[in-house]
């Protein structure tokens, strides 16, 4: 939905930014145009719809039902509340919990943020079912060995994940940004 949202929003402002350039070049031509272009489509259809006595009004109510539909379901997918992400624990006593992705964020960040030459993590952790999936947006000073320092950061990962925490670790990407070089 997020990709559906940045293309529409991305079009819309493309179309409101051409139609605000034409309007402030010319716009005693645009604002005609615009009027002309009105009054053709007025008559256009009030002929259409005299010559089509009864497909002119069922085609407006099909219009009608299918925008309310398609945009209603769109607002809908939009406003609805959103559940927060959680992953499903059973412990060995047969016992289960619920954890949400928040917490197993927070706990990534505590642990892998106090590593050596970590400067700052981002984590995003998603569910499946039992597993949990995560990428680590890693910031880290510009010196490291980089193999090393995925490995660390992955091992610290599995052992808050799956010893900490008992959760089974599906997934692990980790990102790494370097920190710009101290000039000295």
């Amino acid at each position: 939905m997020n990709a559906f949202n940045r293309i529409v929003t991305v079009l819309l402002l493309f179309v409101l930014l051409l139609l605000c350039i034409i309007l402030a070049v010319s716009p005693a031509a645009t604002l005609d145009l615009l009027g002309r272009s009105m009054e053709l489509w007025s008559e256009g259809l009030a002929q259409w719809g005299a010559a089509n006595r009864l497909l002119y009004p069922l085609l407006r109510i099909v219009a009608v039902i299918l925008a309310a539909l398609v945009f209603g379901f769109l607002l809908f997918l939009e406003l609805r509340p959103r559940r927060p992400g959680t992953v499903r624990l059973l412990t060995a006593e047969g016992s289960t919990a619920a954890i949400t992705t928040d917490a197993v964020s927070q706990r990534l960040i505590y642990h892998i943020a106090r590593l050596a030459d970590v400067v700052a993590v981002t984590p995003h952790v998603t569910s499946r079912g039992r597993l949990v999936d995560v990428v680590l947006d890693l910031e880290t000073r510009p010196e490291i060995d980089v193999p090393m320092k995925t490995d660390e950061v992955v091992a610290v990962a599995r052992e808050v994940i799956e010893e900490r925490m008992g959760l089974q670790l599906g997934k692990t990407n980790v990102r790494i940004r370097h920190a710009p070089y101290v000039e000295e």
